[in-house]
């Protein structure tokens, strides 16, 4: 019967539960053993793949037009007939599995998350799974549809990000109010939303018996081999380590600037007053671009970016009615990624394509593993791809090696890279120390005006050199416009370790970039068949939470930010 999955994007999505379900029955009753354990994963792959796709495929379609009735029911048709009951019945094999007492090739480390999964498993977590991602998409629908008007024209928040580079500081300044105060229109609904939000999550904790949702979320996301203290400690080393650095380069970029404190629309223009790199005007101009460079790093990863092109895999420009953000997801049964961006123009949009194509690539590789179970390599990992790309494509941003720019334009793009690098870092801590507070503090959370004072607390501590002074009310809503805070919980203290492995993996670069392209790949190639410490140290990286390590990729960041400085 396995012979007759469907095969095409447009069946599956109209595959439905009454379909799937004879299969996970076959499965069910298959007494297992030594000679069969790989025809049965393979077979439980192949539909788990399918029901995946569906999931995202349907997800997708609601984030590239928020504003679709029909595609945000069929989304919802999914989570509400196919999603619960799926996860119930991939739970039984999971059981099924594990009580069979057989440990397959190349499963010790995934056979470690399944049992970890089981034992969070909680049927009564269904439909509180299923109300979470509504809630999702509704906190998209919010964002999405948050528009001003500028110049005569109704445009979004996203497309008001080139103003933000413009050398007229009047012009930046009313850009950036314009955008805050359409942003705080939406207060009370983001508001609410996190009440319910809060209100659920606390609520499956419950349910999972555990002492409170951080550590129900850590068993979900599987963080099997760090802890909360490990990452309050690293919390700590950024604020010895990288605060003072960031700092330094504020005062830089003020003193550059001539104003007499650097406001948070003086971010984004470039200090010496030259006007905004312009790397592309079109979606094909961004997809060529970002094809040659990748040729340079490496021609099979330019020919992975090339069936993507080919294969319209790829919506990178922003427009209204769009989601935030910018992702890359998995369609498992077709064995093929998707990025979605929202692009203006800028050479932030380079940098993201690089950084969602490192995701890509990763799943182009990961995609060669036969299991599901083996694909599970953890967000701490998979933020080392792609911000490790971000950093390998770095030599190949001039057009001599098919990138956007001359040799002066390509040295300002890594600047304002390696620049964002040491000003992510604080930023960061205070994403993930909130965090830690809201599902530590749960009850005061539930008030949004506390949430804003911790917000406020962690931004001085983390975040000192911009002077928020007369915008109080934009500095300490600022956790309202931290999608991940909202529809990800605990998912961001990924960008910061990897940040620091893929500064690592850049250091292994400027020795040799053909053997840690080599070496970056053969790691990404592993899947989620080893330990998350093995992985970073495949890639000639290492997982660390400590300020040494953190001080050495500073030190790096530094000096090289130093010498593009002096060749400018």
């Amino acid at each position: 019967m396995f012979d007759n999955l469907p095969q095409k994007p447009e069946e599956i999505l109209r595959w439905s539960w009454p379909q799937i379900q004879p299969y996970f029955e076959e499965l069910s009753r298959r007494q297992l053993n030594a000679g069969n354990v790989a025809e049965f994963l393979a077979d439980w792959t192949a539909v788990a793949d399918r029901i995946s796709e569906a999931q995202r495929r349907l997800y997708l379609a609601t984030a590239r037009n928020t504003a679709d009735q029909e595609v945000e029911q069929a989304y919802e048709h999914y989570l509400d007939e196919i999603a619960p009951q799926a996860k119930a019945a991939d739970q039984a094999l999971i059981e099924k599995l594990l009580e069979s007492g057989l440990e397959p090739a190349g499963f010790e480390v995934p056979l470690l998350k399944l049992r970890t999964q089981a034992a969070l498993f909680r049927e009564e977590n269904l439909p509180l799974l299923t109300r979470e991602q509504k809630m999702s998409t509704e906190y998209n629908k919010i964002i999405g549809a948050q528009t001003v008007e500028w110049e005569g024209e109704e445009v979004t928040l996203s497309q008001l990000r080139p103003i933000y580079q413009e050398s007229a500081r009047q012009r930046r300044e009313k850009a950036w109010r314009l955008t805050a105060a359409r942003q705080l229109e939406d207060r009370e609904a983001i508001n609410d939303l996190w009440r319910r939000f809060l209100e659920l999550r606390l609520q499956l904790a419950a349910n999972a018996d555990q002492p409170d949702y951080r550590a129900y979320r850590w068993r979900e996301m599987l963080r099997l081999d760090y802890t909360p203290e490990d990452c309050q400690r690293f919390q700590r080393s950024i604020e010895q380590v990288v605060v003072p650095a960031a700092s330094r380069l504020y005062e830089k970029r003020r003193q550059r600037l001539g104003v007499d404190s650097l406001r948070p629309w003086d971010l984004d223009v470039d200090p010496t007053k030259l006007p905004p790199l312009q790397p592309f005007s079109t979606a094909e101009d961004l997809k060529q671009g970002a094809s040659r460079i990748f040729h340079q790093v490496d021609p099979q990863l330019g020919a992975y970016f090339d069936t993507m092109i080919e294969e319209d895999l790829l919506d990178l420009i922003n427009r209204k009615n769009k989601a935030p953000g910018a992702f890359c997801t998995t369609f498992y049964a077709s064995k093929r990624p998707f990025i979605f961006g929202n692009a203006v123009g800028l050479q932030r949009d380079v940098q993201t394509v690089l950084h969602e194509s490192g995701h890509a690539f990763h799943a182009f590789e990961v995609l060669k593993l036969p299991y599901l179970q083996q694909r599970w390599y953890g967000l701490e990992f998979a933020e080392v791809a792609s911000m490790s790309m971000e950093l390998l494509a770095g030599p190949y941003l001039t057009k001599e090696h098919g990138g956007f720019y001359d040799e002066a334009g390509a040295a300002r793009a890594r600047l304002e890279e390696l620049e964002s690098i040491l000003t992510f870092w604080p930023y960061m801590a205070v994403v993930d120390a909130f965090q830690h507070w809201v599902y530590t503090h749960p009850e005061q959370a539930m008030n949004a005006a506390n949430c804003d004072q911790q917000w406020g607390q962690l931004w001085d501590r983390f975040m000192p050199g911009v002077d928020w002074s007369g915008l109080e009310e934009e500095r300490v809503t600022g956790w309202h416009r931290k999608q991940h805070i909202h529809r990800s919980p605990f998912y961001y203290v990924e960008y910061g370790l990897a940040q620091l492995g893929a500064v690592l993996v850049w250091r292994n670069a400027l020795r040799d970039q053909t053997a840690a392209v080599a070496q970056y790949r053969q790691a990404l190639a592993l899947g989620g068949t080893r330990r998350l410490p093995e992985l970073y140290a495949a890639a000639g990286a290492k997982l660390d939470f400590g300020s040494e390590t953190l001080r050495e990729a500073v030190a790096l960041v530094e000096q090289t930010i130093e010498e593009l400085d002096s060749s400018l």
